[in-house]
Formats: C-alpha cells, sequence, structure tokens
C-alpha cells in the first residue's frame, strides 16, 4: 500500500499510531539502521505494517477503491483509520472515497458505543489540502459523514469518523432525511446478511460547483455502494444534494460512469453489471437546533426514488 498513483500520497496513519518494531537483529549495526528507519517513517506518518494490512481488511478482494478519473488523482492522500479508510482531495478538501468493512459484530459493538465526537481538522493532511471547522460554519451545509459515526465500534474508532477528511457538505434535508435512512437501511442489511463491503462518497458534476468559503467543494451527489460477498451482488444508492433530494438505485458499473471512481475493482464485472435489489431507506430522524422531530411515515421516501 506505499505505492500509489501519480500525485497520491502513501497511506498516513490513524489517530493512535501503530509501532513498528525490528525483532531478531543479530547485529547492533543491523538493530541501530532499523530504529532509525522507523523513526524517519513515523516523521513523515507512514503507516505501520500491520496498519496497512488492516486498511486492506476493509476493502473487497483486499483492493482500494480505483479513480477512472484521471482529474481526481490531484493531490489525494489515503488515510487508514481503525475502522475505515478515505481517500483525501486536496482538490476537493474531502473525501473522494471513504471504505469500511461493516460486520453483525462490529455493529453490536457500535450500537454498544455512545454516540459522541468533535469535528476536526486532519492533521496528517498538508496544511493546505485540509478543510477547516470555520469551513463549514454559517454555510448552510450540514458536515455530513460519509462513513457514518454510527458504524464505528468503539470511542477511538467514532472520534477518527469526525476528521473533515470524511466530511462533506451536505443540505439538512439530505443529511437528516433519506441520507441519515439510507445508512441505517445498510446497518440492518449488513446484520441480516452478516458481512457487508461498503464505500461512500461524493460526486461533482458540471462545471459550475459550489464552495465553502472557495475552499470546500459542494458536492451534486452523494452515494454508497454495498458489496455482498455471501450472493455475491453489489448495487449502489445516489441521491441528489440539493434542497428536494431524489435518490435512485443504481449498478456499480452505472456507478462508476456517473462518478469516475469503481469502489470494488476486485469484483467480477458480472457482479457490477448487475444491479443488486437493495431495500429502500429506513425513516430518517430529523435533527434540528437539539430537538428531535418526529420521522417522517416510510412511505414518504418511495416518491424519491427514480
Amino acid at each position: 500500500m506505499d505505492r500509489t498513483a501519480a500525485g497520491h500520497r502513501p497511506w498516513r496513519a490513524g489517530l493512535r499510531g501503530g509501532e513498528i518494531t525490528v525483532a531478531g537483529s543479530v547485529m547492533l549495526l543491523q538493530s541501530a539502521v532499523a530504529a532509525c528507519l522507523v523513526v524517519f517513517m513515523l516523521m513523515l506518518g507512514a503507516p505501520s505494517l500491520a496498519q496497512a494490512a488492516a486498511c486492506d481488511q476493509l476493502f473487497a478482494g483486499g483492493q482500494a477503491p480505483a479513480l477512472l478519473n484521471a482529474r481526481l488523482t490531484q493531490r489525494t492522500t489515503a488515510l487508514c483509520n481503525s475502522a475505515y479508510a478515505a481517500l483525501a482531495s486536496g482538490v476537493t478538501r474531502g473525501p473522494l472515497w471513504s471504505a469500511e468493512h461493516l460486520t453483525a459484530d462490529s455493529l453490536a459493538r457500535a450500537r454498544n458505543t455512545p454516540r459522541h465526537g468533535v469535528f476536526h481538522e486532519d492533521e496528517r493532511l498538508p496544511p493546505d489540502d485540509r478543510a477547516m471547522v470555520s469551513d463549514y460554519t454559517r454555510s448552510g451545509y450540514d458536515r455530513g459523514h460519509m462513513t457514518p459515526s454510527g458504524d464505528m465500534p468503539g470511542t477511538e474508532a467514532q472520534q477518527q469518523s469526525f476528521s473533515l477528511a470524511n466530511i462533506v457538505p451536505q443540505t439538512p434535508q439530505l443529511n437528516r432525511g433519506v441520507w441519515e435512512g439510507i445508512e441505517s437501511t445498510v446497518r440492518r442489511l449488513a446484520e441480516d446478511r452478516g458481512a457487508l463491503y461498503v464505500v461512500t462518497g461524493p460526486a461533482f458534476q458540471g462545471d459550475q460547483l459550489q464552495a465553502l468559503k472557495g475552499r470546500v467543494l459542494v458536492p451534486t451527489s452523494t452515494w454508497k455502494a454495498i458489496y455482498d460477498p455471501s450472493l455475491p451482488g453489489a448495487g449502489a444508492y445516489m441521491c441528489t444534494n440539493v434542497s428536494r433530494p431524489t435518490c435512485t438505485h443504481l449498478s456499480i458499473t452505472a456507478l462508476e460512469r456517473e462518478t469516475g471512481i469503481d469502489p470494488f475493482p476486485a469484483v467480477s464485472i458480472a457482479v457490477k453489471q448487475t444491479q443488486m435489489r437493495l431495500p429502500p431507506p429506513e425513516p430518517g430522524r430529523y435533527r434540528r437546533s437539539g430537538q428531535k422531530h418526529p420521522p417522517p411515515h416510510h412511505g414518504l421516501f418511495a416518491p424519491l426514488f427514480q
């Protein structure tokens, strides 16, 4: 995982770095050289072999999502966290994708984890490539998680999900409504099936994109791709990022055309060309000014899907 495409930086470790040790060295000189190498790698922010292997576990077939559009490869940094991996863009100042391996066991631990986190800049990124909390202040947009905090199996993993490298601007109507419903539906599906590979990200279409404070690009849509290895089968949800969002189901092949990203490079073409049947989103609970509002009737989601 330490070799990347042009313009793409190596994997960076999560908030809690692992240690690299050299055991069984015979000669003192070898040990000293190895120790110096470790210090140098940690100074650069490179992950340990264990961390790189942990991130491989998050991807279907051990292969990270692939960028099919060369324009997306500029100023990217791969980030490895406890329970998700993301590819951050210095152009959009947000994630291009965020990947997780949802299992029934991890979701059981997530349910027992108190929901709390603080949005923060990701200091693993170059200063000019990262979003700042102030970018979102009074913007009219929510800070929308790509990998949801509700999927995170533990306090440390949940706090890592509040990195702005896992966040994109979403309209409140999307983030607090049907998108929250999609997140809940995918969790339920993972519990029923036992395990799913999930990749979530933004799409930027058209030539006139908005940017918060002239820095953080606002996606035109957000998407969530699911691969079920037990079938095998795959499909995706995609929703417009507007005040009256509309959503659709699509195959992975169709998603690739829309986004320029292949979320599952290791999955066969036949599986990616066939749209897996996905359940409609569960009702979301709107949150505004700390107040919980009654969820809309489940049937209200149906017209959103084209």
